[in-house]
């Protein structure tokens, strides 16, 4: 089986200079965990859900808050994002992704064709599902 099968084709990036208040208004808003960096079209980065909680202030949102917690969305994507992240190609097998998984500590990987600009992503979530149907279809 081929990740192209089995890959979410819906793509939300964002550019190195965004904020993170725009970061966390996508997570908020689409439920992702993981959101793609672009530059010039290319992948450049990853930032996920966890990226964004440690660089937030935990006093966000609370009667606690304060001008320089707040501050803390102006911060850009580049200053908290994983930089060259592990990708797969479409054409790529299930396997390679599951190598993949085991071998790095990463929970999505980024597919991309060969000038390197997303075509989708992978996650354990999709490897499931697939496995899933095909146990339900035996």
């Amino acid at each position: 089986m081929k990740i192209c099968d089995i890959m979410s084709k819906k793509v939300v990036s964002v550019a190195m200079d965004d904020k993170l208040s725009t970061v966390k208004e996508l997570f908020d808003r689409l439920k992702f965990h993981h959101l793609l960096v672009v530059e010039s079209g290319k992948l450049v980065g990853v930032v996920s859900d966890r990226d964004l909680l440690k660089a937030l202030s935990p006093q966000l949102g609370t009667i606690a808050e304060s001008e320089k917690d707040a501050a803390t969305l102006n911060k850009r994507v580049h200053q908290v994002m994983t930089r060259r992240p592990i990708s797969l190609h479409p054409e790529a097998s299930v396997l390679d992704a599951v190598n993949l998984f085991n071998t790095h500590r990463i929970s999505c990987i980024p597919i991309v064709n060969i000038d390197c600009q997303p075509v989708g992503m992978l996650s354990w979530r999709d490897i499931l599902n697939a496995l899933a149907m095909r146990l339900q279809g035996a």
